[in-house]
């Protein structure tokens, strides 16, 4: 596909959004999809999304879905001009749940791709399997920092590397607060990546750890609810910032009792999830100051992101989040490519098709693919106070544009 058109279809389909347009990327290759060759000879195209219906992260998983569906409601229901299949399953906590899940989705749903996944896990519990099947997985949430080139093949991801979310605030922090940080984060992959990726970047910055060993602290996850053994080791008198990686409903415990021991004591920084949208009514006052790092801020003044909101409010009645995003830009790329590789693609040519794609005018801003299959683009400072119309994550200001070029 030719790049600078690419570009325009992109940029349209994201225009046409709230208007709940009829598919705008269908048309984008001259050559993949006409009047001759749509829906009707090449079948419905089943698209197998993994995202968690239960566990921890079950509200993560509801605004996957929401994202992804976005993009069919307002789009016809078409990618690439072929009636979409959209089937869904549960990954629960993304380990052998989710390889269950993929399992399914290949072998009797027979899915001509595959995407969602919220946590770092579920990508590693199928990077074997769809190498096998030599089909693509365009995944919307944590991306592991294990994966080596050789992994990458069928594997995309258009949220983010788990590492850079904690990296892009780390020099931020230390010019902040001027002092040693206690760090503490959930014992999985996608703690690991987070609460690493932002000590390496910190202790780069000149920063110093504020725990016992200089090292983080590690919580059982997800069975820790109680952090207040954790949060009483933090000596006010010592430490000038915490910094912190929970989501789901461990992330509502964890500023609810942040706010008990050491609200307005010790300021708070962390990955964004914490204090996600979907969480942030149950975090309360509690969250009030918290500031993060993420890809995205609902407030963020651009034409994608004007018409993205608008279709978003009209359909859910409230503020996108980053994840909603994640979602319908997979949804758009996935158009992109199938509508580039032609109506009765394999699943392998549709993947050479998503790693030619351009530049993609997300609502976040525009970002391209990294070496690592992954955007580069710009993570953003957010705190949270009220914006006139409730509490919200507040665009502050840029902090970084971060990916492997």
């Amino acid at each position: 596909m030719h790049q600078p058109r690419l570009r325009r279809c992109l940029t349209a389909a994201a225009a046409v959004a709230a208007l709940a347009a009829v598919p705008a990327l269908a048309g984008c290759s001259g050559a993949a999809v006409n009047s001759d060759n749509g829906s009707a000879t090449a079948g419905p195209l089943v698209v197998g999304f993994l995202t968690p219906k239960t566990g921890p992260y079950k509200v993560t998983g509801e605004d996957l879905v929401r994202g992804f569906q976005l993009y069919l409601d307002t789009h016809g229901g078409k990618l690439g001009g072929r009636t979409a299949k959209f089937v869904v399953e549960d990954e629960a906590d993304g380990k052998q749940s989710a390889a269950n899940a993929a399992k399914k989705l290949i072998e009797q749903d027979h899915a001509t791709i595959l995407s969602g996944g919220a946590t770092a896990d579920t990508t590693l519990s199928i990077q074997d399997m769809v190498a096998r099947a030599k089909i693509p997985f365009v995944g919307t949430g944590g991306r592991p920092s294990t994966l080596a080139p050789a992994d990458l093949p069928y594997i995309w991801h258009t949220s983010w590397l788990s590492r850079e979310v904690g990296a892009a605030i780390a020099e931020y922090v230390k010019n902040t607060v001027d002092g040693p940080v206690y760090v503490i984060g959930p014992d999985y992959q996608g703690g690991y990546d987070n609460v690493g990726g932002f000590v390496d970047a910190f202790k780069t910055a000149g920063g110093t750890i504020a725990n016992d060993d200089g090292k983080p602290s590690w919580t059982p996850w997800p069975a820790t609810t109680n952090f207040l053994p954790y949060l009483n080791k933090v000596d006010p008198a010592k430490v000038k910032g915490v910094f912190t990686f929970y989501a789901g409903a461990p992330g509502v415990a964890f500023v609810q009792q942040y706010a008990q021991v050491l609200g307005g004591k010790v300021p708070l920084f962390a990955a964004g999830f914490l204090t996600d949208e979907s969480i942030l009514d149950a975090e309360g006052a509690a969250a009030d100051g918290i500031r993060t790092s993420l890809p995205y801020a609902a407030d963020l003044d651009n034409p994608a992101n004007r018409a993205f909101s608008t279709a978003f409010t009209k359909a859910y009645n409230g503020s996108p989040r980053l994840l909603n995003v994640t979602a319908y830009d997979a949804a758009a790329v996935i158009d992109a490519a199938v509508t580039a590789a032609g109506p009765k693609a394999t699943p392998a040519q549709i993947n050479e098709q998503i790693g030619k794609l351009g530049q993609i005018d997300s609502p976040r801003g525009p970002w391209r693919w990294s070496k690592d299959h992954s955007p580069v683009q710009t993570y953003y400072l957010r705190i949270v106070k009220n914006d006139g119309r409730g509490r919200a994550n507040v665009n502050v200001q840029p902090l970084a544009t971060l990916g492997n070029n």
